[in-house]
């Protein structure tokens, strides 16, 4: 007789409900874009599409609100080079962008708490000006005042900064491997909160990474893709769910594999995001509540199962 072998998860895992993970590691995928909020819209979409989807989006949405001479103010997501694709594409067609705001999400702190100066090569604002506002014809750029960051100045007033010009229109972002969005932690001392009401109400602060954040940051390639855990600074400053909720629409983005194989620590994630209870243990899950348009890759969406071929 087969004798069953039982554990509990790890104690510093995250979110470690059994039952609710089970339940949403059953879900195949195609069965993964049913959802009880029909404003929370599910597409899966082949791995090649999810750039282009992307830099069309953010592109659409700078030219239509130029062509309409209104302002547009984007939460902005961790930068990579295709920023430049977007910027490539204003400059072609010639796109004004003086009446846009951008504000990245987070960026990097040291154990003091102190945020990383633009100036570091390694940061988010560093690489955004560089992929992104660097690259749009300066006859065509937004003012340089208008292309923002978590700083050691500005942090407590960031939140206010963004409300200020009206919310964001639009809050691009995706999930890390612990469910974080930007660098809102599920297990960060200073998001821990009685409430998830109160926790819905927590603006931008700097907050402590998950080593689980640590581990998947390591594997980038500005770090050198080589899992080098001192590489990544141990904290972030970051927005809050208010900002995103505050936003008058959402993009998440699901399409993360090791190096483009079939391997990925997100489609566990996704499913938990997606259809998991809604709760600060899975900071992605408030999306669901929200109007949201949800892009997930056909590799993020693939069946969860054993792989005996690839081994133990």
């Amino acid at each position: 007789m087969k004798k069953e072998f039982r554990f509990s998860p790890a104690p510093f895992i995250p979110f470690r409900c059994t039952a609710a993970i089970r339940r949403v590691r059953a879900i195949k995928k195609k069965d993964l874009c049913k959802h009880w909020n029909p404003e929370f819209r599910i597409r899966i979409v082949p791995d090649a599409d999810i750039e282009f989807l992307w830099v069309t989006d953010m592109f659409h949405r700078i030219k239509t609100a130029a062509d309409e001479g209104r302002r547009l103010v984007m939460i902005t997501p961790n930068p990579w080079p295709s920023y430049a694709k977007v910027a490539y594409l204003i400059n072609k067609f010639r796109v004004n962008c003086r009446h846009l705001h951008t504000f990245n999400m987070d960026e990097y702190a040291n154990e003091k708490g102190e945020i990383a100066p633009e100036t570091w090569e390694f940061g988010f604002m560093h690489a955004f000006k560089k992929y992104f506002w660097s690259q749009i014809d300066p006859k065509l750029r937004p003012p340089e005042k208008q292309i923002q960051g978590p700083t050691n100045k500005n942090i407590r007033d960031y939140g206010k900064m963004i409300a200020d010009l009206g919310g964001a229109d639009i809050c691009y972002s995706g999930p890390g491997w612990t469910g974080h969005l930007a660098f809102i932690e599920p297990d960060a001392p200073e998001f821990a909160a009685a409430t998830l009401d109160e926790w819905k109400k927590m603006g931008p602060r700097v907050c402590t990474l998950s080593p689980f954040t640590i581990a998947q940051n390591s594997m980038h390639g500005s770090f050198g893709a080589s899992g080098d855990l001192c590489a990544v600074p141990p904290k972030a400053a970051t927005i809050g769910p208010a900002e995103v909720i505050a936003a008058k629409h959402r993009i998440d983005l699901h399409a993360i594999t090791v190096d483009g194989s079939r391997v990925s620590w997100q489609r566990l994630t996704t499913r938990l995001v997606l259809h998991g209870p809604v709760t600060p243990h899975i900071p992605e899950s408030i999306l669901q509540t929200l109007r949201t348009d949800v892009w997930v890759s056909e590799s993020a969406a693939e069946d969860i199962e054993p792989r005996w071929d690839i081994g133990y």
